[in-house]
């Protein structure tokens, strides 16, 4: 609650006419929602579905067409409650999310039934471990002599929940299309600043304990994003398509004799536009010698 005042205090110096605070299910919590709607602020944020009894069964089970969003995208509304009280939420459905997360179950699922067979009439312990187990968990109930086996009532429940997440927002100005693609600009800063945290800045690990930290995160974020609209807004091109160009160039290490040479691979006519547009000097045939 202390680092949404923080920002919210930072924002208003800025004096901006508009401000939307767009987080993760992390900043869900009632202290925040009420420090964000302080001085008519306006948010969006992801929430926890199985820990928000309401999400878990009253949003997801209302029925309703979806709207499609983007290709992968699509949402539908539900608003909880009436007047001032009302929790206005958009249930949405990645179709890639969901592929994946399919996937991914299928394969645990194998796995399940592989440590089950295994499991022999001395088996408290193994059984506990399963039980217990973050990956395997879900998906386990007891029969009546106390032996675990695969509840294919909980397995159709997580396939219900594929591709699926809940947003929340206080700004009936939104459209649920504006909601969703909100939470997907999140995404753009937090894939940027993975991009930057594998690029040999040395910033690893970041830990989230003190002020400091928080603030040079959050800063690390916004700089990330501008370096990428930056990039896309002068050369005209996605930054998915800028990657898999400026990707091309890197540092290559020869070592023969004793003697260490780093040269820059070399730069095709595509790469050799963007870093001209970008305004980026060639590197150097030769980087270094010794």
């Amino acid at each position: 609650m202390t680092t949404v005042q923080r920002v919210k205090d930072d924002l208003r110096q800025m004096r901006l006419g508009r401000a939307l605070f767009v987080g993760d299910a992390g900043l869900y919590a009632r202290a925040n929602l009420a420090e964000l709607s302080k001085g008519a602020g306006r948010y969006i944020l992801a929430t926890p579905i199985g820990r928000v009894k309401e999400i878990k069964d009253e949003v997801l089970s209302r029925p309703g067409r979806y709207a499609e969003i983007t290709p992968n995208l699509r949402a539908t509304e539900v608003i909880m409650g009436q007047g001032e009280r009302r929790r206005r939420y958009i249930l949405c459905l990645n179709a890639e999310a969901a592929e994946r997360e399919k996937h991914r179950r299928e394969a645990i699922l194998e796995l399940l039934r592989l440590e089950l067979e295994r499991l022999g009439d001395d088996h408290p312990k193994a059984a506990c471990r399963l039980i217990a187990s973050k990956r395997f968990g879900p998906y386990l109930s007891l029969d009546v002599q106390g032996r675990p086996f695969i509840d294919r009532a909980k397995v159709r429940r997580a396939e219900q929940l594929d591709g699926k997440f809940v947003l929340t927002t206080n700004d009936d100005s939104l459209s649920a299309a504006d909601i969703a693609l909100g939470d997907k600009g999140m995404w753009i800063i937090e894939a940027c600043f993975r991009k930057l945290k594998t690029t040999g800045l040395g910033i690893r690990p970041m830990f989230h304990w003190t002020p400091r930290r928080i603030v040079a995160h959050v800063k690390l974020c916004v700089l990330a994003l501008m370096i990428q609209r930056a990039a896309e807004i002068a050369t005209e091109a996605p930054w998915s398509q800028l990657v898999d160009v400026l990707e091309r160039l890197k540092a290559v290490r020869y070592t023969a004799e004793g003697e260490t040479i780093v040269q820059a691979s070399r730069i095709g006519p595509e790469l050799a536009a963007i870093l001209k547009t970008l305004d980026i000097a060639r590197p150097e045939p030769i980087l270094a010698v010794g």
